[in-house]
C-alpha cells in the first residue's frame, strides 16, 4: 500500500515536471531560453519542449508595435524662454536578444536618449522657430535616437511632440500678436472689399459713358445720314423739276419754230421769235439755259435784226407780241 502511494506521488511529480517543461509562446511574442544560465536560443511563436533543470525561459519579449509616452520635460530656448514638451515615440523590438543582454532597461534608455537629444536641438533654435519647426525636430529626433537604440535592438519608427507649452507672459504676449494679426487681415480684407466694389463702380460707370458716347455718335450718324438722304433727294427734286422745264421749254420752241416755218415767216421774223422765247425762258429764275458756243455768238446778230425790224416797220414784216 504504501509503495503504491510512493508510485503514485512519484508518477504525478514526473507528469508536473513534464508538463512543465512545456512551453507555449503566443504570437506577437518571443521567449528568451537560458541553458545553465547562458543564452541558449530565442523561441518563436508555438509550442516548445525544455530540458528539465537545464533550460530556463529568461523573459517573454513582445515583437508588437508599441507606444512610450514622455513626460512634459522643460526645456531652454535659444533666446533663453522656457517651454515646456512633451513626446510620443513609436517603436518595435527587432532584436529580442540584445534588448536583454545589451541594456538593463531599454524603455528608460530610450526615454533618456530622446529628452537628451531633444534639449541639445531646441536649446539651438529660437522660440519662434521651435513653435513653427516641430517637424524639424521630429525628424532630427528620430535620426539621433533611431541610431542609439540600434544597439539595443530597437527600431524607432517615429518621435512626435505632443505639445509645447511656453511661460504664462508668453502665452499672452501670443494671444495678442495673434489678436492683432486677426484684426489686421480683418483691415485688409474689408479695405480690399471696398476696393474691388469701387473698381466695380468706376468700371461700370465708365461703360455706362462709354455706350451713351455710342449712342449720340449713332444718333449723330444716323441724323447726319438723314440729312444727306433729304439734301439728296431736294436736289433731286429740282433737277428734275428743272429737266422738266427746259423740256416744256424746248418744246414751245420747236412748236413756235415749227408754226412760223409752216406759215412761210422770213428768217428775220424767225429770229425776233426765238429772242422773244429766250426772254420769257430767262424771266424764270429756276431755269437754267445752256447755250453752245455758237449759240451764243449769233446771239448778238439775232438781237441786231430784231432792232432793226422794230425801228422799220416797214420792210415788210409785222411783229405781234
Amino acid at each position: 500500500m504504501i509503495k503504491s502511494i510512493f508510485l503514485l506521488v512519484v508518477l504525478i511529480i514526473v507528469i508536473m515536471i513534464i508538463m512543465s517543461c512545456i512551453k507555449v509562446v503566443n504570437t506577437g511574442y518571443v521567449s528568451i531560453i537560458e541553458r545553465f544560465g547562458q543564452f541558449h536560443r530565442i523561441l518563436e511563436p508555438g509550442w516548445h519542449f525544455l530540458i528539465p533543470f537545464a533550460d530556463y525561459m529568461r523573459r517573454k519579449v513582445s515583437t508588437k508595435q508599441q507606444i512610450l509616452d514622455i513626460e512634459p520635460q522643460s526645456v531652454i530656448t535659444k533666446d533663453n524662454v522656457k517651454i515646456s514638451i512633451d513626446n510620443v515615440i513609436f517603436y518595435r523590438i527587432l532584436n529580442a536578444k540584445d534588448v536583454i543582454y545589451n541594456i538593463e532597461d531599454y524603455k528608460a534608455g530610450i526615454v533618456f536618449s530622446t529628452i537628451t537629444n531633444m534639449r541639445n536641438i531646441v536649446g539651438d533654435m529660437t522660440l519662434d522657430e521651435v513653435l513653427s519647426g516641430r517637424d524639424k525636430i521630429n525628424a532630427e529626433l528620430l535620426k539621433v535616437v533611431d541610431d542609439i537604440t540600434d544597439a539595443y535592438g530597437i527600431k524607432i519608427l517615429s518621435v512626435e511632440i505632443k505639445n509645447i507649452i511656453p511661460p504664462a507672459e508668453i502665452q499672452q504676449a501670443m494671444e495678442k500678436q495673434m489678436r492683432a494679426e486677426r484684426d489686421k487681415r480683418a483691415v485688409i480684407l474689408q479695405a480690399e472689399g471696398q476696393k474691388q466694389s469701387d473698381i466695380a463702380r468706376a468700371e461700370g460707370e465708365k461703360q455706362a459713358k462709354i455706350l451713351q458716347a455710342e449712342a449720340e455718335k449713332e444718333a449723330n450718324i444716323r441724323h447726319a445720314e438723314g440729312m444727306r438722304q433729304s439734301q439728296m433727294l431736294e436736289a433731286e427734286g429740282k433737277a428734275q423739276a428743272i429737266e422738266s422745264v427746259a423740256e416744256a421749254n424746248a418744246k414751245a420752241i420747236h412748236m413756235v419754230n415749227r408754226a412760223i416755218i409752216d406759215s412761210g415767216t422770213d428768217e428775220k421774223v424767225i429770229a425776233l421769235k426765238q429772242v422773244e422765247a429766250l426772254k420769257e425762258m430767262a424771266k424764270n429764275p429756276a431755269n437754267k439755259l445752256i447755250l453752245p458756243n455758237e449759240a451764243v455768238s449769233s446771239l448778238g446778230n439775232i438781237a441786231a435784226i430784231a432792232d432793226m425790224l422794230q425801228k422799220n416797220p416797214s420792210s415788210g414784216a409785222v411783229l405781234k407780241k
